[in-house]
């Protein structure tokens, strides 16, 4: 048997064998060369997740991006019931030339709701809009004048043909409920600049919510400081105000020792992230009771910026939107990081209060194209002048799009996943740019192919944020709001 001693020697005599050495090194060179070409091809693990350090006593501090963003705040702009691409943003002049005809290569194509009929053209006329001469429908005459301020994508696709999980795909990334908001995201990453208001603020239409409702803007297993704030222009926050049988004194003192307190209990249970929020929301609420009555003012606003939105229209509805529309642009002033305004809602039925037009589209448009049309484009005129665009995106979406052919023996078109269109403006995108395309009726996305993964992720790097390294570990899974997809369209960023 060998010493340990002549072991030793025989290993390091190996080690200095020229033979051998030049061997391993080659070998070593040729890994590294392969794990790069793995890399390259997305073969490869991503680099180690970013999990934001978060303070559950002070969970909207600041926090940095990744790297340098474009844009500090989200304004999504959510259009419930699937608006038609076909008759407002993507024009297809076959739809024209072929109106009442079968569609080739159809068959008896069967979607939604089942079979289908003829093509059938826009319900409204295109035109060429602004300097870059974008083709965009009467249907909304107001927001087509800021054609030249928009970058649209006109080859979105979603992975659903039901609003229920297409509305969670566009709100959280996924198909299947139980997953935090891209709002929640956003918050958790950066947290907020003004800490009198929740960092993400969901506004719901003045008519309700969409058929996911509180998904929408809920933050599931993130933190549950993280879930947005829900109020509107007719629906301020309830209960900020101190009733008039209770003193200033009185107040101040019960909170003071309510934070002793929560303190003291804090320090007993350690890691209660749920406590810490919920200590952290009360406290946010007492400064609220201050800011949130002013942020609710509109009557500050002047004659001419109210008669811009439109918000003392005879329409109730559009009225009460335009006051959303406001209450949005008040929000963005003040630092709110990710604010969710809503157009349309699930609860009247289909059709009725959103953009689900299955029956008689014409009517049904003709009903909610005004609600939607002034306050919007005016939002995005006022954003403009007062300089918001510079730091603020904007994200105008619907959970899919509409059928180029009208259900058979009905008036209005069925729901179309395969290619719809979204659109961006302000801080980081081109503007007057289109990207990707939609075949010759659109029916299906055919250039440029894109997909919900794909938005959020543009999203997120235009706030900075990797979005293959944002991620929060829940039960035993590192979870991110593009799953395992998504890559930034870099074709739209400026």
């Amino acid at each position: 048997m060998k010493s340990t001693s002549t072991s030793k020697n025989t290993t390091m005599n190996h080690l200095l064998n020229r033979r051998h050495f030049l061997n391993r090194t080659v070998t070593g060179l040729s890994s590294i060369a392969l794990a790069s070409i793995l890399k390259d091809n997305g073969l490869l693990a991503n680099e180690s997740p970013i999990r934001p350090g978060v303070d559950p006593s002070h969970p909207y501090a600041p926090r940095p991006p990744h790297f340098e963003p474009k844009a500090k705040q989200v304004l999504m702009i959510f259009c419930s019931g699937a608006m038609s691409h076909v008759d407002t943003w993507d024009y297809k002049p076959e739809l024209f030339k072929r109106h009442d005809t079968p569609m080739p290569g159809s068959g008896n194509l069967i979607t939604f709701q089942g079979e289908q009929g003829n093509l059938i053209k826009p319900i409204r006329d295109f035109k060429p809009r602004g300097q870059s001469g974008k083709m965009i429908s009467d249907l909304l005459p107001n927001l087509a004048e800021m054609a030249d301020d928009m970058c649209f994508i006109h080859s979105m696709t979603a992975k659903s043909n039901t609003h229920g999980p297409a509305e969670n795909q566009m709100g959280t990334g996924y198909i299947l409920d139980g997953f935090p908001s891209a709002g929640s995201w956003v918050t958790y990453a950066l947290g907020s600049e003004n800490q009198n208001f929740p960092a993400f603020v969901a506004i719901p239409d003045p008519r309700g919510v969409p058929q996911i409702g509180p998904r929408h803007w809920g933050s599931a297993f993130l933190p549950a400081s993280f879930q947005g704030t829900a109020f509107n222009a007719n629906k301020p926050i309830p209960n900020l105000a101190r009733p008039d049988s209770i003193s200033d004194k009185a107040e101040r003192d019960t909170r003071d020792f309510l934070k002793r307190l929560n303190d003291r209990h804090l320090e007993q249970n350690p890691g209660d992230s749920d406590l810490a929020a919920r200590i952290s929301s009360y406290e946010l609420a007492a400064r609220m009771q201050l800011a949130a009555v002013e942020i609710n003012d509109l009557g500050s606003e002047s004659p001419a910026t109210r008669a811009l939105y439109g918000t003392d229209d005879s329409n109730t509805n559009k009225a009460g939107f335009a006051k959303n529309c406001i209450l949005a642009r008040r929000l963005i002033e003040r630092g709110v990081r990710f604010v969710q305004l809503f157009n349309g809602s699930y609860a009247m039925g289909e059709g009725v209060g959103n953009w689900d037009g299955h029956k008689k589209i014409h009517d049904q448009y003709a009903v909610h194209a005004p609600i939607l049309d002034q306050p919007c484009a005016a939002l995005l005129k006022d954003m403009k002048a007062r300089g918001l665009l510079k730091d603020t995106v904007v994200v105008f979406v619907t959970e899919f799009g509409r059928m180029p052919t009208f259900q058979k023996g009905a008036n209005g078109r069925d729901h179309n996943p395969k290619g719809f269109t979204v659109w961006l403006s302000g801080a980081g995108v081109k503007r007057a740019h289109s990207h990707g395309a939609t075949d010759d009726f659109g029916y299906q996305a055919v250039e440029n192919v894109t997909t919900i993964y794909d938005l959020h992720a543009t999203m997120l790097h235009l706030l900075g944020l990797n979005h293959e390294r944002l991620s929060f570990y829940n039960n035993g899974i590192e979870r991110r709001l593009t799953d395992v997809h998504g890559h930034v369209v870099k074709d739209i960023l400026s």
